[in-house]
């Protein structure tokens, strides 16, 4: 067992959150239905939480429907504190994302976790078990839909009249465990566990490997990106809506809109973007409000920021998270695209520019 599984073994061990009962050991394609209101309720905290992992009231929708799991949730990335990777215990992904409504407007659309216990098993068939209609027998919480509404935000101490929000995101520091990158028994389970094709993990461990190497040595890393060398950044306005086609552009076209510090306008272009460019995709989403995940405060974006359909972080170049199964959206400034006018100068889906590639599975 690795030192992260421990720690959050141990922390489960004295709250007494988990049982045997509610481990499932799902595996990806497995069917399962969120559970009722009521036996979800009974495995809460008196703060809306199972081992310190919000059970969010975007997630209400999804009770006694039935969807195949996505991915094992085994670990994750920290975001709100810039840890690293964290181990997670009896968590899924199904392929759901919040829908803000719980957080007042939130659009930043994360893949949702879902603690085992909040699943049932559902056979071939398409019908539960005997064993998983049986209602959980841990105690009643005495938690109400509304105290579960009440636990996503708060005044802020310092200024009532600023909320301070509580997501899943912001309590991954609380409900992981630290995970070293150099814990090779992560990217074991990365692939037995089917998140992960055996090529791909090899690839990218194998890229991890000479990139650290070019890092010792002072050479550039893979895959390359431009050195952006502005002090001021530039503003490039397409007023895109939802629906729209665009090309990201070149890997050297958006180092030019870069400064020194691989930001535009504040906005951060990631080593895991680069495999996208070249590629037509569709826009998504703007993006206007989000949860700082390190304030708990809702951020309001000043300039323009668009998420693309099919396109999130695949953890593949970022040291400290490899192979991450979250898939972030992307965030994208409009100077970083291409408007394709209409579906005919794109012609076909054969002839559609791909992302770069840089996995070969």
């Amino acid at each position: 067992m690795d030192t992260g599984e421990s720690s959050v073994q141990q922390n489960v061990a004295v709250r007494g959150a988990t049982h045997e009962s509610q481990v499932l050991d799902l595996k990806i394609g497995d069917l399962v239905e969120v559970r009722s209101q009521e036996e979800i309720f009974a495995t809460l905290d008196v703060n809306g939480a199972l081992d310190e992992m919000p059970f969010m009231p975007e997630m209400l929708q999804f009770t006694g429907r039935c969807f195949p799991v996505y991915k094992l949730a085994h670990k994750t990335c920290d975001t709100a504190t810039r840890t690293g990777g964290r181990s997670v215990l009896h968590t899924v992904h199904l392929r759901l994302r919040c829908d803000g409504s719980g957080h007042d407007g939130c659009q930043a659309g994360c893949l949702i976790f879902w603690k085992e216990a909040w699943l049932k098993r559902v056979d071939g068939a398409g019908q539960l078990s005997p064993e998983a209609t049986q209602r959980s027998a841990a105690a009643d919480s005495g938690f109400a839909l509304v105290q579960l509404q009440r636990a996503t935000s708060r005044p802020d101490a310092t200024e009532p009249n600023v909320r301070i929000y509580t997501c899943q995101n912001t309590q991954i520091p609380q409900a992981t465990a630290p995970l070293p990158w150099w814990d090779a028994r992560q990217y074991v389970r990365d692939v037995t566990s089917g998140n992960v094709r055996v090529g791909k993990a090899a690839f990218v461990l194998g890229r991890a490997m000479f990139n650290a190497v070019q890092r010792k040595r002072g050479g550039r890393g893979f895959p390359a990106f431009p050195v952006p060398t502005r002090t001021k950044t530039p503003q490039g306005k397409l007023d895109l809506q939802i629906g729209e086609l665009v090309q990201v552009k070149t890997p050297a076209e958006i180092a030019d809109t870069l400064d020194i510090n691989y930001r535009n306008r504040g906005l951060f272009f990631d080593v895991e973007l680069i495999r996208w460019c070249g590629g037509t995709y569709r826009v998504k989403a703007r993006v206007e409000r989000i949860i700082n995940e390190q304030t708990g405060r809702m951020l309001k974006l000043p300039n323009d920021c668009i998420v693309l359909e099919g396109v999130a972080c695949a953890a593949e170049c970022s040291r400290s998270r490899l192979l991450c199964p979250r898939e972030i959206h992307h965030y994208w400034r409009e100077i970083w695209l291409r408007r394709v006018p209409t579906p005919d100068a794109v012609g076909n889906r054969s002839e559609v520019p791909a992302p770069v590639a840089l996995v070969h599975d």
